[in-house]
């Protein structure tokens, strides 16, 4: 399943990038997000919990930056499996910055999410209705963040 998103946040291009690559700031962002364990540079560990319907999932899950253009854009690839064994999440996502202005920047997103397991046998309109919202929620939170000054 493709996810893409778009949006503008009122800050710098660099204070953006700054941002969305300091592990703590981000993880604050992220809906479920229990626990984030910083490995090096470009690699984390974390445990995100979410709830599908019904199910409850709390994903552990290894995500690593493969590619930096600094500050415009990366490419992560995450894999993870449900502690309760509802599933396995693989994800890649394509995260490009563009300057609108000196303090206005365009966000845009776009990941391949592919769920096997309990997980997945609930139909694709589920599925990405869920998404929709912790994306939703994810990006109020890195509004108000970023436009408090980085969080």
């Amino acid at each position: 399943m493709e996810i893409e998103v778009q949006f503008i946040v009122r800050a710098s291009v660099l204070e953006s990038w700054d941002f969305l690559l300091d592990p703590v700031k981000i993880s604050s962002c992220i809906p479920g997000c229990e626990r984030l364990e910083v490995i090096d540079a470009n690699n984390y560990r974390s445990i995100i919990k979410v709830k599908v319907g019904p199910i409850p999932a709390r994903f552990k899950i290894k995500s690593t930056i493969n590619e930096i253009k600094r500050p415009y854009s990366l490419v992560s690839v995450s894999k993870g499996v449900d502690t309760g064994k509802a599933g396995f999440l693989s994800m890649k996502t394509m995260l490009n910055l563009r300057e609108l202005s000196e303090d206005r920047t365009e966000i845009t997103g776009k990941s391949e999410v592919n769920l096997i397991g309990r997980l997945s046998t609930f139909g694709d309109r589920i599925i990405r209705a869920k998404a929709k919202q912790l994306i939703e929620e994810f990006k109020e939170q890195l509004c108000v963040k970023l436009e408090k000054g980085g969080g």
